[in-house]
């Protein structure tokens, strides 16, 4: 019986064929186009094959496409694409012959699909949305970072250091355009693109970095509560050694700076901030490394702890929550350490506490934390006992079994409402939280929130303004010249000059910013995916042009191609089980060939109490279930999971499952794989309907697998409609419990965001999903769509006479999307299969349709629906259409009788085009070094403007005060200045020449006090600058109660050399000045002509 059914299936596909030829619209070129290029598409490899970062981009209002607007009546079209060149195609084929088995079929498009959220993403070779730029390191997947996850970044003069969880790297610059050492290099997986690097000795994770160019070292602060000090200037092999390092807190160093006066100061989790005096330091740095530990105990015993100073009878001054930010203010020698919510603002030189204020600008006298604490408690409380006492009361309602489901059900629902209510209150007052901290060049110190609110404060702790120009949280910042650099969590970048105003935007990445460092002539940013970009500091200008002009031309270059197989199964399995015969007949048959297998089911487990169960564990980010596992473990084994599959992940919502198998040896090139759920059932709470999907990235490019149960019966037609769009606005993809492969705990890459927000910070009339943004979206499942006009007699007759054809005609989905209601402008290939809802279980054949009581007209539920990055019916795959699919196979499996369903399969070819990064960077840095236009363009930026400093040395007696004249001659451009302290040394009588030792960071000595030591001047205009020498006070100075008499330097004459640093506003080089200053102890002064002040302090007001 069944083999008769096969043959005349056959038949009947040749007759349509046939008979097609005279019906089809007028796109037949194009397919013999396509059989041409089939017949002679295998292809040699002719390099080793890379991962690289997805080129995420997001479309600026500037940007217009152009799309393709269905507007024939039968919208289909016959399937094909042109490729490129065919030698630079490298094709992923794991059966042999395959190319051969299958011609693609034709498909049927929706309407709408040009518009909105239903636009295909803009991608493109060079995006023209933002500035050309460097990438050190490209966006690795995340399975291969665990425990190597990129923290934080700092720049040298030559180097970009980074923070990692195991240690540091570093990059020397001059190596930046360097290639990759590829797969199987030297490098471990995830790196096989970046520039050259040298990574450390394995050590706790790396939380803060600090650069001290006075001693060539790199600080840095761990989760084990230790500093590690790092050499600039030696011989890097990996790994290379830490040098002085010692035990600073309990918990972890969260940040850490030098202070103007060249002290190292440290933050720590319940607010504690502790100062290591410079001179144990360097005194420990003069050890040898045999004395390592006499060095570290050296240091660890000189520490000044802040907060035990202002607690006075167990009340502290300051803040118990976690030190966020360090920042030393150069121009007045002060330090501000940022909380949560509130600021401390310190005197660098005495160590007193000046001022205590919070996020609103307003002064603090004292922080009871316990007060809050019990606030919180009670609120916790009270959401507990309404938890409970709301379950008991609906719990007594009623007296049938199915009142008392549908009030578990409903309970559930409304407890999913109230713990998101609660947890939006509690994000109401997260929003203000202060995330990071800067000083400009101006002096003025800018703090940015978790709710995009950036605020700019006087250095007196005056909130002076406030600037909101994205909405989303601000993440870090960086300042050159006169320009601040702002890095937001959702990717984009914003440059602001010192008024506040935007200048300009950009997305610098598809995740979250989470560290600016400028330095080398780029501003370097770091994603939180540990993706890594150098921006030339010229840019957004003329220079962008010059780039992306030469990259453009170099596309062939830099581009591969490859060819991936994707297997879809949709299966609503009606709460039974399946055996391993039919799983094998629906997936195993066909999977020779394919690289990646999605499965969806629906019904797996069923059942008002297992739905409201469902409801609560999903409240507390618990998912699955024992039946789920069953369906995993099952298909698993049907797959050879293990031999030649890999399951990287799953995500159930109820009855709903999706799951995804990679095959091995294509593993190396997929990753990222994140979860959503979209519940649509009882008030969209419960998961009796909705949608659960899957997010990977595969060769660069994103995809999403959603498996979908829509709203049931004949009539819901409108309903269904919104179920899927509420689906489709509403999927957001994270990491999930029952991912595999997971990385760190607390690492996520995926941000709910607004991505219709334009990079200029202006929000868009409709906010873009996670959905809108992936190359390739393939939607399958129970959609529930039914025959419509027609009684089930005659869809019996039709049915068995194989008239598909006019059948479609009665097709509620394909009408629906022909209208452009749902499914808006995605493909489906012709079904050309019998409708596979509603069987008696285990009766086979074609007479297994419903002919119970209801009689349920046949009806094509299962469906499987996709859309890939084309904007016309046909379009050539390369770097502006990156994913371009056909479908080879759209079948049910008529033979499996486990379910009143049957199961569908849809097999995939897929082209993906993708940037190779490291040629890319290779070929980025031939344009930088070669060009021109671009050398000539990047010398303005070496521009300097003239000033002078007189006079060019001082002699100073004790308190005395004299006065430096720095004037500005240009006549166009503002001077940035800053002084530091090059070193100090004893005077000496007997003609040796001076050994002048830096302190930390460049900092003064403590017996001297320079203000302001930086600051703008504007052209034609001079500022005076105070150099005074400052009275030690040695009996106020101690360490945990001991004094520290040995601190302060000897009553010897001593010098030291003061450099001003002075550049242009958007200069990459300075200019330095050296000023000798002289302190004298003995009677014998030189007498020069100074302005005298008096003793200036300064003064909170």
């Amino acid at each position: 019986m069944d083999d008769r059914i096969d043959e005349d299936e056959k038949e009947k596909e040749k007759e349509e064929s046939l008979a097609g030829l005279t019906s089809l619209p007028p796109h037949r070129k194009a397919h013999s186009y396509s059989q041409q290029l089939r017949g002679t598409s295998t292809h040699k490899r002719h390099h080793h094959v890379r991962k690289h970062s997805l080129d995420d981009s997001r479309i600026s209002s500037s940007i217009e496409a152009s799309f393709y607007d269905p507007s024939d009546d039968d919208d289909i079209f016959s399937r094909s694409s042109s490729t490129n060149n065919p030698g630079a195609e490298e094709e992923y084929n794991e059966g042999a012959d395959s190319t051969t088995q299958y011609q693609p079929l034709q498909e049927f498009i929706g309407s709408g699909g040009g518009t909105g959220v239903f636009k295909p993403p803009f991608r493109a070779s060079v995006h023209p949305g933002r500035p050309p730029f460097l990438e050190l390191r490209p966006h690795p997947l995340r399975e291969t970072q665990v425990g190597k996850f990129l923290r934080n970044i700092a720049c040298t003069e030559t180097q970009l250091w980074a923070g990692q969880e195991s240690g540091v790297r570093v990059w020397e610059i001059q190596n930046a355009y360097e290639p990759g050492n590829g797969l199987g290099g030297k490098v471990r997986r995830g790196d096989e693109d970046a520039a050259p690097f040298f990574e450390s000795l394995d050590t706790s994770p790396t939380l803060c970095l600090a650069v001290d160019n006075g001693n060539r070292l790199v600080w840095s602060g761990h989760k084990d509560g230790k500093i590690r000090s790092w050499k600039m200037d030696q011989r890097f092999a990996t790994p290379f050694k830490e040098g002085l390092s010692w035990q600073a807190h309990r918990g972890p160093v969260l940040a850490i700076v030098f202070s103007s006066y060249g002290d190292l100061w440290s933050g720590s989790e319940g607010g504690i901030i502790k100062i290591w005096p410079w001179e144990s330091v360097a005194k420990s740095l003069s050890l040898s490394p045999e004395e390592r530990h006499m060095a570290a105990l050296l240091v660890e015993r000189s520490f000044i702890d802040l907060r035990a100073q202002v607690t006075v009878n167990g009340v502290c001054s300051i803040s118990s929550q976690e030190v966020k930010s360090l920042l030393c203010d150069h121009v007045r020698g002060r330090v501000w350490c940022a909380g949560p919510l509130s600021f401390s603002l310190w005197d660098a030189h005495t160590k007193e506490l000046l001022k205590v204020f919070n996020i609103e600008g307003q002064v603090e006298n004292r922080v009871d934390m316990s007060s809050v604490q019990q606030q919180d408690q009670a609120v916790e409380d009270e959401m507990k006992v309404k938890f409970v006492s709301t379950s008991k009361k609906e719990k007594s309602q009623g007296t049938s079994f199915l009142q008392r489901s549908r009030n578990a059900i409903m309970g559930a629902a409304d407890a999913v409402r109230r713990v998101a209510t609660k947890g939006a209150g509690a994000f109401v007052e997260d929003t203000k939280r202060t995330e990071a901290l800067v000083q400009t060049g101006d002096g003025m110190i800018w703090s940015g929130c978790s709710n995009g609110l950036l605020v700019q404060w006087d250095g007196t702790g005056t909130r002076v303004q406030d600037f909101n120009r994205h909405p989303c949280a601000v993440q870090c910042f960086c300042t050159f010249g006169t320009r601040l650099y702002v890095g937001y969590v959702s990717g984009i970048i914003q440059v602001l000059d010192l008024e506040g105003n935007l200048v300009a935007a950009w997305v610098a990445h598809n995740g979250p910013v989470i560290k600016l460092a400028v330095g080398c002539d780029y501003v370097f940013s770091l994603a939180t995916h540990g993706g890594l970009r150098g921006w030339i500091i010229a840019s957004p200008g003329p220079v962008d042009n010059i780039i992306r002009s030469e990259l453009a031309t170099k596309e062939f270059i830099y581009t591969r191609l490859h060819n991936v197989r994707i297997l879809i199964g949709t299966w609503n399995v009606g709460q039974g089980r399946a055996s391993q015969g039919s799983l094998s007949s629906w997936l195993g048959s066909i999977a020779s060939d394919v690289g990646i297998i999605v499965v969806g089911l629906q019904e797996v487990e069923m059942g008002a109490g297992f739905l409201a169960m469902s409801a609560a564990k999903e409240t507390v980010g618990l998912e699955g279930s024992a039946m789920g596992q069953w369906w995993l473990d099952t298909i698993g084994k049907a797959l050879q999971e293990g031999k030649a599959f890999e399951r990287m992940g799953s995500r159930q919502l109820a009855g709903l499952l999706v799951s995804l198998w990679v095959r091995k040896n294509l593993r190396t090139h997929v990753g990222d794989i994140d979860a959503g759920a979209v519940p649509c059932g009882f008030g969209r709470a419960i998961g009796n309907k909705g949608g659960v999907g899957l997010r990977i990235r595969v060769y660069d490019r994103i995809m999403c697998f959603v498996n979908c149960h829509l709203a049931a019966h004949l009539e819901a037609v409108n309903r269904r409609n919104a179920d899927f769009d509420h689906i489709y606005r509403n999927m957001v993809f994270t990491r999930s419990s029952n991912l595999l492969n997971t990385a760190a705990a607390g690492v996520s890459t995926s941000v709910h965001v607004l991505r219709g927000t334009n990079v200029m910070g202006v929000i868009s009339e409709e906010p873009k999903p996670d959905l809108s943004e992936a190359d390739m979206v393939v939607f399958f499942g129970d959609f529930n769509y039914r025959l419509f006009g027609i009684s089930y007699d005659e869809a019996r007759d039709f049915v068995s006479q194989r008239c598909f054809d006019w059948l479609r005609e009665k097709d509620q989905l394909r009408a629906e999307m022909k209208a452009g209601k749902v499914f808006q402008g995605m493909r489906e290939a012709l079904i050309k299969f019998p409708p596979t809802y509603k069987f008696e279980r285990h009766q086979p054949g074609l007479g297994g349709y419903d002919s119970g009581e209801k009689k349920r007209i046949p009806a094509w539920c299962d469906r499987i629906i996709y859309r890939d990055t084309r904007s016309a019916p046909v379009s050539e795959c390369n770097l502006d259409c990156p994913v371009v699919s056909s479908i080879l196979q759209y079948d049910a499996c008529m033979d499996v009788t486990d379910s009143d369903h049957k199961p569908v399969r849809c097999k995939f070819n897929v082209k993906i085009s993708h940037v190779d990064r490291s040629v890319r960077r290779k070929e980025f840095g031939v344009v930088m070094t070669s060009s021109e236009k671009i050398r000539s363009i990047l010398e303005d930026l070496c521009y300097v403007p003239e000033a002078t400093v007189s006079p060019n040395s001082l002699v100073l007696q004790n308190l005395d005060t004299s006065m430096l004249l720095i004037t500005n001659r240009s006549t166009k451009d503002k001077a940035i200045y800053k002084i530091t302290c090059e070193g100090q040394s004893i005077v000496k009588n007997d003609g040796q020449a001076p050994d002048y030792s830096p302190r930390g960071g460049f900092g003064f000595p403590r017996w001297l006090e320079v203000t302001p030591a930086a600051g703008i001047i504007k052209p034609e205009q001079s500022v005076e600058v105070s150099v005074r020498h400052e009275d030690l006070h040695p009996s106020e100075e101690s360490a945990n109660g001991i004094p520290q008499n040995w601190w302060n330097e000897d009553t010897r004459d001593k010098e030291v050399i003061l450099v001003v640093h002075v550049q242009g506003s958007s200069s990459v080089q300075t200019s330095c000045q050296q000023i000798h200053v002289r302190h004298c102890i003995s009677a014998k002064t030189v007498q020069i002509d100074s302005k005298s002040n008096g003793a200036r302090r300064n003064q909170i007001s």
